[in-house]
Order: C-alpha cells, then sequence, then structure tokens
C-alpha cells in the first residue's frame, strides 16, 4: 500500500537580503524530500545563509532532523550558515535541542531574530 504525504506548505521570501524558508505543517518520512528540495531551492549564493522558519511547523520526525543536518552541511561547504526559527516553548524545539540540532545550528525564536543574527558587526 503506498504511503500518503502528509501535507506540508514550503514558501520562500527574503527578509532584508537573508532568504527565508517557511515550512508549514508536519516534516516526516512522507515528505522529507520535497522539502528538502524547496528548502535548498531557497538558498541563495549571494546570500550569507538561510533561514528555515519553524514556527508553523507542528511536527518534526527523525527523517526531518537529518534532512536539517544534511542542509546546514551543504550551506556550511558554500560558507554559508543555516539558522532556525522555532519559537519557545515549542515541541519543534524541543526535538531541535534533544537531538543536538541545536549544537550545530544556532536556533532563534522568531525570524526576525534569525535574520538579525545575520547583520554585519560594525
Amino acid at each position: 500500500m503506498p504511503r500518503s504525504s502528509r501535507i506540508v506548505q514550503v514558501t520562500p521570501r527574503v527578509e532584508h537580503t537573508v532568504p527565508v524558508c517557511k515550512i508549514q505543517g508536519e516534516i516526516d518520512a512522507s515528505n522529507v524530500d520535497l522539502v528538502f528540495e524547496r528548502a535548498l531551492a531557497c538558498a541563495s549564493p549571494e546570500a550569507p545563509g538561510l533561514v528555515l522558519d519553524l514556527t508553523s511547523t507542528s511536527y518534526l520526525d527523525s527523517a526531518g532532523i537529518r534532512i536539517l543536518f544534511e542542509l546546514a552541511r551543504r550551506l556550511r561547504s558554500h560558507r554559508q550558515e543555516l539558522r532556525v526559527a522555532a519559537a519557545d516553548p515549542s515541541t519543534v524545539r524541543r526535538v531541535l535541542v534533544l537531538t543536538a540540532l541545536a549544537d550545530v545550528v544556532a536556533l532563534h525564536p522568531d525570524v526576525l531574530d534569525a535574520v538579525a543574527a545575520f547583520a554585519p558587526v560594525e
């Protein structure tokens, strides 16, 4: 029996020259490849990195965690950073901390905070 894909929306936008990829819904094994592809497409080679907005993500399984580590690795290979916006407290944020993604990727409470972290220090 074919596995049904969970509904997820991936919406790109730009905030102050920084690409932001908003993910709404659930990320699991049924849609993880689509989410990864679309998140990579949000990144820009001219930008310092990418903000992944998980503030509207309601569920994240181990397949989702795996792609976040891979996304961070890919961006680092291009001298870019991945920053994740995940509300505190939230189930998704707790999962990111428990799986040690927070040791690899900066977590922010919202998109504006994550985007501001890319600002050059004067």
